[in-house]
């Protein structure tokens, strides 16, 4: 940790942003949700129900196609939903991951984290939780997500997230085996960039008192093998709160960004000292130093109300917009960050 905390010190100086509370943030420009969730805590609602409240409005509007049903169907078309939400107050964390035929996704995971004593849940067994729960099983899939499926079928399944396997993968659809030994290749990092199948929501909620409450709600990435969970139901990874410090939430790539907990790191950052533009930058720089073309950034905030976010500039992506709320912005405001 010594070594990460002089590392965070030589990042250029971030800009003052004057801390103000409560607090609401959250990534890519969703202003309905930061406008739910700033309703909420206006209304007297802790940090934890702003989230849900925030979370879910993304869901119900289905955010960029990437959030809540009818978006990013499977290579099976099927859309299946992720989320967390976690406690700062508690460190509690409710997550579900591939749910199927439940629209609630965010609401679920809080009932994972109230009403059980595990984390997550995740695939069928979600769902049936979901339902027992009181939550109605529907279809998740629309006219747009059975044409996106459609499209892709008849592009030869292109593009995928198969490697190692026969038939080619960049030519043919499956079903795929394991490809021999000799045929295989090494794939360090991924080329494909389509920030419209990464847009997950990750909001932060710095309450009035202080307390902090994090979550993210997808529906994953587009055309992904049927079973994929990503990093937005992984804590510290999608997101991660402490009401000692402060939280964070993350959205990209999710299958390379989960390996480095970029939340969980930017929240011990900034307990070490580093202001959350700092800590956001260096929790993305150490995904960087491996994945220089990774897609991802994230959103930092601590427990005074100052904030800050950072993203990893690659080709077609150089600015990366967010919102937030509080008592000096009143309204939702979009915010933007240049990538570095």
């Amino acid at each position: 940790m010594h070594f990460i905390y002089l590392f965070v010190l030589t990042l250029s100086t971030s800009p003052f942003v004057e801390p103000s509370l409560p607090l609401v943030i959250n990534t890519w420009p969703f202003r309905d949700a930061t406008a739910a969730a700033w309703r909420a805590l206006q209304k007297g609602a802790s940090a934890l129900d702003a989230v849900e409240m925030g979370c879910s409005t993304c869901e119900w509007e289905q955010c960029d196609g990437s959030v809540g049903y009818g978006g990013s169907p499977d290579e099976g078309g099927e859309t299946t939903l992720d989320a967390m939400i976690m406690n700062g107050d508690t460190m509690e964390v409710g997550a579900v991951a591939d749910l199927r035929r439940i629209k609630n996704a965010i609401s679920v995971a809080r009932a994972v984290m109230e009403h059980t004593t595990h984390t997550l849940l995740v695939g069928e067994s979600a769902s049936m939780f979901a339902q027992n729960m009181g939550f109605r099983a529907e279809d998740l899939t629309t006219n747009t997500s059975q044409s996106m499926f459609a499209k892709w079928l008849s592009q030869n399944c292109q593009p995928n997230y198969r490697k190692n396997v026969s038939p080619d993968p960049k030519t043919t659809c499956g079903p795929y085996k394991p490809s021999s030994r000799d045929q295989k290749t090494h794939q360090h990092s991924h080329t494909r960039l389509d920030i419209h199948s990464h847009d997950t929501i990750g909001m932060v909620v710095v309450g009035h008192n202080g307390s902090v409450a994090a979550g993210t709600s997808t529906n994953g990435a587009k055309h992904k093998v049927p079973g994929r969970v990503g990093d937005s139901p992984i804590a510290g990874a999608g997101s991660y709160a402490d009401s000692m410090v402060g939280g964070a939430a993350a959205t990209g790539d999710g299958d390379v960004m989960m390996r480095f907990l970029p939340s969980f790191l930017a929240v011990e950052l900034m307990r070490a000292g580093a202001e959350p533009l700092r800590a956001c930058k260096a929790a993305l720089a150490r995904i960087k130093s491996y994945y220089p073309q990774f897609f991802g950034a994230i959103i930092c905030s601590n427990i005074k109300g100052e904030y800050g976010a950072a993203c990893n500039r690659v080709p077609g992506f150089s600015q990366f917009p967010y919102m937030v709320s509080d008592p000096l912005t009143g309204n939702p405001l979009l915010k933007k960050v240049d990538c570095f």
